[in-house]
C-alpha cells in the first residue's frame, strides 16, 4: 500500500474512534451502589444512585426501589458536580441513602429509575446480606463509645484520708471525679448513705473546678465534687455507699466500621457531637472503727480530738436574788458538735436556769471551732458559796490518751439582800443563823387594847378569795412540776421544742431567700428539716441519718406520700450544689413553701397518732 493509501485510512480510523469517543462521553448512565454487601444486623451502610452524562438539569422523576426491608436513617440526599468540554454541558448527580437492616438474611435493592430527556434509566439491582452482629444499638446510644470505654473515661472515685480509726475519731471523705471527656454540670442520682456514722458535709463544694492529676499511669481531668467529715459512732467494720451522678457527656461521634458517611462527618470541620447521659457511681468504702482504750475519766462523755476547755463567772461578788453568768468555753478540734459540755454542780441556795449555747463550727477540712454555754445562776440565800471545779475529758487520737482539764474553784460571796429572807427548800447552816435573828420579844405591858369587831373574815367575798386564791396557787404548783418534768427530760424537751426550733431556722433560711444567699438557704433548710426530724423522732446528731428517720417515721404511721416529700426535699438541698444559678431562683421559694408545708404535716401527723 502506497504511503499516501495509509495515511487516508489512518485518518478514517482517527476519525472513527474519536465519534466512538465523543459518543461515549456524551452516554448517560445510571448506576447504584452500596459501600459494603455485607453488613452486621446493627450496622449501617450507605447506598449511592449515580447519574452521569448530560445536563442533569434534565433530570426528572426519580423513582427509588422498595426498601421495606431496611430503616431509611437518612436520604435521599443529593450531590451534583457539572462541566462544560466544548460548549456541551456535562454532569454527574448522586443521590445517596443512610440504611440500617431490619432483619437477617440476604435481601434485594431492587431498581432505580429516573428520566433523562424523555428516557427513563434504571439502575441495576444490589444484593445485601445481613449478619448477626454486635449490638450497635448500645453502641448509639453511647455515640459510638462502648460502656466500658465511658467507664474508663469517666468515673467518680470515694477516698478516705484512713481506713481505721477511733469511734468518735475525724475520718475525711473526699469525692473526686475523673474524665478525660467533655462533661455538663452532673445530676445527682443518688446520695452516699453514712449508716454508723455521724456525718458534717465540709464546704460544700459550688463550684467544680479541674485540675490535671494522673491515676493509675493515666492522665485526667480530676474535680473534687464532694468532701464529707465522718465521726464513728460505733464500733466494727463500717461501710459508706456508693455516691452517684448522671454526668451529661458531651462527645464527637466516632467512626464505626467503614462507615464512609461517618467517615466524612468526622472531619474536624464537620465534627458532630452529641451529649449522652452517663450514670457514674463511686466505689463502695470500707472503714474500721475501733473501740477507744479502757481507763476513760469519769468525767469523760464520748469527746474524741483537741480541745481546751474553760469556765469562768461574770461575778464573785453579788447580792441576794441578784443573778451572775458561769460561762464554760470548748474549743478545738474533734467532734466539737456532738459534746455535751458538763454539768456544773452548784451549792445549796443557788438556782441555774435553762443554759444558752452559742455554737461557731467551722466545717473546714478538719472539723473546728468553739461551743459556749452561758448558765444563767440565781443565789436565793446569802453567804459565801462555793462552785466546784468543773471537770472536762478528752480522748486525743493522736497521743491515744485520755486528757482532764479542771476549771477553779468559784467563792462567791452573796450578800443579804434588802428586805431579809426569802423562803427556799434547802438551807445551810449560815441561813438558819440569819433566821434567827428574825425572833422578836413578846411585849407584856402598856398595852391598849381595843374591843374586838365581828370578824369579817368570814364574810362570803373572805371563801371566794380564798378559794381563788387556793385554785392559782394549784395551778402554779401543777405548772412548775410540768416543766420540771419537762428539763429533766432531755429527749420530751427537744420533743416539744421542735417545731419552735425549726420555724427560726426557717425564718433564718427566708431571710437568705430574700438576699439570694442560696447556700446559705439551703444550708438552712436541710438543718430546719433534719434538725425538726432528731428532735421529734429522738435521734442523736450523731446517729442521724435520712434513713434511720424514715424508718422511725414509718413506725409512727406517718404516710408515705408525707416520706416521700420529706426525701424529696432533702435531695433537692444536696442537687442544689450542682444546679445551676437560674434554677435556684425558680426553684428556692417553691422548696420553702413545702418545706414549711411538710414540717406542719408531720407534726400533725405525729400528734394525731401519738
Amino acid at each position: 500500500m502506497k504511503s499516501t493509501d495509509r495515511k487516508k485510512v489512518l485518518l478514517i480510523m482517527t476519525l472513527i474512534l474519536g465519534s466512538f469517543f465523543m459518543s461515549r462521553m456524551n452516554a448517560q448512565t445510571f448506576s447504584a451502589s452500596v459501600d459494603k454487601s455485607v453488613v452486621g444486623q446493627y450496622d449501617r451502610f450507605q447506598l449511592d444512585f449515580v447519574f452521569e452524562g448530560g445536563d442533569i438539569n434534565n433530570l426528572s422523576n426519580f423513582k427509588p426501589p422498595t426498601l421495606t426491608q431496611f430503616k431509611v436513617l437518612s436520604g435521599p440526599n443529593q450531590s451534583s458536580s457539572m462541566q462544560i468540554i466544548n460548549g456541551k454541558v456535562s454532569g454527574s448527580l448522586t443521590l445517596t441513602y443512610i440504611l440500617q437492616p431490619s432483619n437477617l438474611g440476604e435481601f434485594t435493592i431492587g431498581s432505580a429509575g429516573i428520566e433523562y430527556a424523555g428516557k427513563t434509566h434504571l439502575s441495576s439491582p444490589i444484593k445485601i446480606k445481613v449478619e448477626k452482629g454486635t449490638p450497635q444499638q448500645q453502641k448509639e446510644s453511647t455515640g459510638g463509645y462502648t460502656e466500658e470505654e465511658l467507664k474508663k473515661n469517666v468515673f467518680i472515685v470515694a477516698e478516705a484520708n484512713k481506713s481505721r480509726a477511733f469511734q468518735g475519731e475525724q475520718i475525711t471523705v473526699t469525692y473526686k471525679l475523673y474524665t478525660k471527656l467533655n462533661i455538663a454540670s452532673p445530676q445527682v442520682i443518688k446520695l452516699p448513705s453514712y449508716e454508723g456514722f455521724w456525718a458534717e458535709e465540709i464546704g460544700p463544694i459550688k463550684n467544680i473546678n479541674f485540675d490535671i492529676e494522673m491515676y493509675r499511669g493515666e492522665r485526667y481531668r480530676v474535680a473534687k465534687i464532694k468532701q464529707v467529715a465522718l465521726f464513728p459512732s460505733k464500733t466494727g467494720s463500717l461501710s459508706v455507699t456508693p455516691f452517684e451522678l448522671k454526668i451529661p457527656i458531651i462527645i464527637k461521634k466516632r467512626r464505626t466500621g467503614n462507615d464512609v458517611f461517618d467517615e466524612f462527618f468526622n472531619d474536624s470541620f464537620f465534627a458532630r457531637s452529641e451529649t449522652i447521659e452517663f450514670p457514674a457511681k463511686s466505689n463502695t468504702l470500707k472503714v474500721e472503727s475501733i473501740p477507744l482504750p479502757a481507763g476513760a475519766p469519769e468525767s469523760f462523755s464520748g469527746a474524741v480530738g483537741n480541745f481546751n476547755f474553760k469556765a469562768e463567772v461574770d461575778k464573785k461578788d453579788i447580792t441576794q436574788n441578784e443573778s451572775l453568768t458561769l460561762r464554760m468555753s470548748l474549743s478545738g478540734s474533734g467532734n466539737i458538735k456532738l459534746l455535751n459540755i458538763p454539768e456544773p454542780k452548784l451549792p445549796a441556795g443557788f438556782e441555774k436556769y435553762e443554759p444558752k449555747t452559742i455554737e461557731n463550727i467551722s466545717p473546714g477540712s478538719v472539723v473546728s471551732g468553739q461551743k459556749i454555754i452561758d448558765y444563767l445562776v440565781v443565789a436565793r440565800t446569802s453567804g459565801a458559796k462555793i462552785i466546784p471545779a468543773i471537770q472536762f475529758s478528752y480522748f486525743n487520737p493522736s497521743t491515744k490518751k485520755y486528757i482532764t482539764v479542771n476549771s477553779p474553784d468559784f467563792n462567791i460571796n452573796v450578800r443579804p439582800g434588802v428586805g431579809g429572807e426569802v423562803s427556799s427548800s434547802s438551807f445551810s447552816k449560815e441561813d438558819i443563823k440569819l433566821l434567827s435573828e428574825d425572833i422578836r420579844y413578846i411585849k407584856t405591858s402598856n398595852f391598849k387594847l381595843e374591843p374586838k369587831q365581828n370578824s369579817s373574815l368570814m364574810k362570803p367575798w373572805f371563801w371566794i378569795s380564798l378559794i381563788v386564791i387556793t385554785i392559782i396557787f394549784s395551778g402554779v404548783i401543777a405548772f412548775k412540776r410540768r416543766q420540771d418534768a419537762i428539763y429533766s427530760n432531755t429527749s420530751l424537751l427537744k420533743y416539744m421544742k421542735a417545731e419552735k426550733s425549726a420555724r427560726k431556722r426557717l425564718h433564718t433560711a427566708k431571710s437568705a431567700l430574700d438576699l439570694r444567699d442560696y447556700e446559705k438557704f439551703y444550708s438552712e433548710i436541710s438543718f430546719a428539716l433534719f434538725g425538726y426530724l432528731e428532735d421529734k423522732l429522738a435521734i442523736q446528731k450523731s446517729e442521724f441519718t435520712l434513713e434511720l428517720a424514715e424508718s422511725k417515721l414509718i413506725e409512727r404511721n406517718v404516710s408515705r406520700s408525707l416520706i416521700e416529700r420529706v426525701k424529696k426535699i432533702a435531695e433537692k438541698c444536696e442537687y442544689a450544689r450542682f444546679a445551676p444559678q437560674g434554677e435556684l431562683t425558680v426553684e428556692s421559694p417553691i422548696l420553702y413553701e413545702e418545706t414549711v408545708s411538710v414540717i406542719v404535716e408531720v407534726d400533725a401527723e405525729l400528734a394525731r397518732k401519738k
